[in-house]
């Protein structure tokens, strides 16, 4: 099941949401030091974004929360794509565990 969901606004924008807390990733977080908040997740967006996919760069803002993740913006496709990779992190204990650990590895902060 992917966490992630996106929503359309009348105005044209698009916010893509995951409920902070809420994965089934959330014991490998808490077990490598970190609180699954929304800030964490921003940071997994920019870890992805930075070492995955540099082209989403610039193409939508981050304006998280405690509870929740959320990037928003008009560019459907890029918001569409970070979904695409941010859901394997969110349902993979594995993935999520090798994540943290390379971006650590790289001196990458999560900021939760």
């Amino acid at each position: 099941m992917n966490p992630l969901r996106l929503h359309e606004f009348p105005s044209g924008a698009y916010s893509l949401l995951l409920n902070a807390g809420s994965t089934e990733v959330d014991d490998v977080v808490d077990e490598l030091g970190h609180e699954p908040n929304g800030y964490f997740w921003e940071g997994v967006a920019q870890w992805l974004v930075r070492t995955e996919a540099p082209a989403l760069d610039g193409r939508f803002s981050y304006d998280s929360e405690g509870g929740m993740f959320c990037a928003h913006g008009t560019d459907r496709a890029a918001l569409e794509e970070l979904s695409t990779r941010m859901q394997p992190v969110a349902t993979d204990p594995e993935r999520m565990r090798r994540l943290i650990t390379s971006a650590e590895a790289d001196g990458f902060e999560f900021d939760d």
